[in-house]
Order: structure tokens, then sequence, then C-alpha cells
């Protein structure tokens, strides 16, 4: 086909049509080429440059204060509103949580009961609370209301409220398989869950990282919020009542550790092979900060005083040092994308690599038979068009094949 003669609209628009017919050639071929499906791109648990490296990891600012003295084996601190990571020691570490994996428990289970519902305790719902452990005082026989039993888990740390708790949501099986599927939904790759409590258990782990991650989920929800943060209660018994306090000493200031200014509270642990574990959060002008401390080898009460130094440098570094990482899991890369990188990163009109595998010559087929298609339709258009332009102007271009 010769064209003698196009008016300029009429070859502006065959111009245009015959690109878009050249580009969509081109990917269709481009894409043909790599009939052979590309495997997945592998993401990370969690969005890290650093975090994944052992040892103390920070990157200080020319102002930025110098890190604290802290014994302990993992330590995180983190902006609990953007999730960046300010600065870490072995954030992946899996040791042993204690009671603050009780936090998950919750982010767990208070969706699904309502703190108005009244439950009867039964002694079946006692029987697995482990020898030794932190109790709030839950009778079998006596009516609690959920509320009840949750203060019972954030103050006094109490086994004996989560197992009751654990009953009322479906039983054991049922709440270890909800609280692996939160962390996983969080991106907190590193906990193992095997009893809610966080009673030492063979298996049952999580880190630094995890636990800042259930610490800043924890702060965005209301109920959660509320009761970490109580300092005092009371709990029922019968016909009367008594006072419960929060056992984090870093909230309450009991036992000659000073309660640190603007402190919201989250969860402290402890057990014989879990050591100290704390997930603190405090709040000080627009910034809201989480720490977790696992296992200070100082002992006593350092917990509380690493979590002080931590909170400390972190309200002064804040805007001082550039983050190593974040709570917020990275988005795995959908299939969409991996396919049009690799088309992408495809030269057009390259051959297949393998050579004996025919599988990419019915795509070839289906890609000259629609491009052919494509052009006639071009063809079909401009025809048109030239016709209509010749009709209304009495002057256009003639096709002379």
């Amino acid at each position: 086909m010769t064209i003698r003669f196009l008016s300029p609209a009429l070859r502006r628009s065959l111009f245009r049509t015959s690109a878009l017919t050249t580009g969509a050639l081109v990917c269709l071929t481009g894409t043909a080429a790599c009939a052979e499906p590309t495997p997945p791109v592998r993401q990370p648990a969690y969005t890290s440059s650093l975090l994944d490296r052992p040892g103390t990891q920070v990157r200080p600012g020319s102002a930025a204060p110098p890190l604290p003295g802290v014994s302990a084996l993992s330590w995180v601190v983190a902006d609990a509103r953007t999730g960046e990571v300010l600065a870490a020691r072995d954030a992946h570490r899996r040791l042993p949580p204690a009671s603050t994996l009780k936090s998950l428990f919750a982010l767990a289970a208070l969706p699904r009961l309502h703190p108005d519902t009244r439950h009867t305790v039964t002694d079946a719902e006692l029987a697995r609370v482990g020898g030794g452990s932190s109790l709030v005082g839950v009778s079998a026989g006596r009516s609690y209301r959920v509320s009840d039993l949750w203060r019972g888990v954030f103050l006094s740390s109490g086994n004996d409220a989560v197992h009751v708790l654990t009953a009322m949501n479906g039983g054991m099986d049922r709440t270890v398989r909800q609280m692996r599927a939160k962390a996983r939904a969080l991106g907190a790759r590193d906990t193992h869950v095997v009893s809610p409590d966080g009673y030492d258990a063979a298996g049952q782990v999580s880190s630094a990282y995890d636990l800042a991650v259930f610490g800043r989920a924890g702060l965005a929800d209301p109920q959660f919020a509320r009761y970490c943060s109580t300092t005092v209660a009371s709990f029922p018994a019968g016909g009367w009542s008594y006072p419960i306090q929060n056992t984090n000493r870093l909230l309450t200031g009991a036992g000659g550790v000073a309660r640190y200014p603007g402190l919201i509270g989250v969860k402290n642990g402890y057990t014989s092979r879990a050591g100290n574990t704390l997930i603190a959060a405090a709040h000080r002008g627009a910034r809201t900060l989480v720490v977790t401390v696992m296992n200070p080898q100082n002992g006593g009460y350092a917990v509380y005083e690493e979590a002080r130094r931590l909170l400390d440098w972190g309200f002064a570094a804040a805007g001082r040092v550039r983050p190593v990482g974040s709570l917020v899991p990275a988005k795995p890369r959908t299939a969409p994308d991996r396919a049009r990188h690799a088309a992408a990163a495809a030269p057009a009109f390259a051959p297949s690599t393998e050579s004996d595998d025919d599988s990419a010559w019915p795509a070839l087929v289906l890609v000259g038979a629609g491009a052919a298609v494509l052009l006639a339709g071009c063809v079909v258009i401009v025809r048109r068009r030239a016709a209509t332009v010749t009709r209304r102007s009495g002057a256009g271009g003639e096709f002379v094949e």
C-alpha cells in the first residue's frame, strides 16, 4: 500500500496509530520471549537494612547523643507513630518472651470478647495454669466480666485470667493459632507461640523487634491502650473486691523504681528462662516511643533502668539519627509487578534461551495474529477518517493500492 497524499490531520492520526501498533507488537513480543515464568522474588519478613545484622545498630548524625550502656541481650528503640527503628541491638535474636507475650494474646483475643460479657469460671479452665505462675486470684464457680479478667491480665499478669479468657475464646489450640496468625499479619516472624500466657515452654520464643511490633499495634487499639496504662483497679471477689496494682514499675513507681514521666505502659514479664523482659511506651511532646528490653544481664530492676536510659536517649536522639529499620512489614511484590519488571528487563524480540522448549511458539503465533488484526483495524480507521474529511471539505488524501 502506497500513501500519495494525506492532510496534516490524517498524517498525525496515522503516525499515532502506527506508533501504538508498533509499541503493542514490541511489548507483546517481549512478553512472549519471556513466556517461561520467572520465579517469585522472596521478600524479607521485615523492612530493614541493618536490623538483620548482629550487634548494636545506630546511624547517628553529627548532633546525636551517644547510646547509653545497656546489658540486655536484645533491645529496640522505635517511634511508635512512624514505626522507624532509631537503634537496636540484635533485634531479631529469638529469646523466651515471658509475660510480654500476653501483649500478642491481647491483640488476638480482645476484639473477639465483649468487655461486658459475664462468665462463670470452671475448674477445668484453671487446670492448665503452670505452677509458680503469677495470679490475679480467679476462683472457680465465681462469675467475672471480661473487662475484669483483662485487668487481671494487664495489671497482675495473671495466668489464671489468661486461661479463662482463652477458654472463652474457643480453647487453647484455637487461641494459639490466632496468635500465630496475628504475628504473621503484623510481620513479626521471630515469634513462635506455644502458650498464650508466655509461661516457659519448649520452642516458645519472640524477639525485641517482634515485641516492639506488638507494643506499637497495641497502642493503636483503644481497649489495649486503656488496660495497659491502668495503674490500679479493683478485682471482684464475690461480694467484695480488692485492689490490684500494675506490676510495671516504670508506670507505678513502686519498689524504689522512679516512675517514668509520660509512660503509657504496655507489658513486663519474668521467668527463670527468659529473665526480665519489658515493652515500655512513653509520650513526650508530639512523639511516642516504644522500647523493648530482653534479659538484662545485670539482674534485679535493671530492665526498668535500662528501658529508662533507652527512652531518654530516644527522645534526645529523635531527628538526629537516621532509622536503621522499620516496624512496618514489607509488602510482598504482586504478580503483575513481577511480570512488568520481567518484561522491562527482557530485550525486545529476544529469542528463547531454552533451545529444547518450544512453549513460546504458540504465544508468538498469537502475537503475530494479534498484530495483523490490529494493523488491519488501523487501516480501516484511517480510510474512514479520510473518507469523512473528503466528503466534508472536498479535498483530502487519496489512497492508491
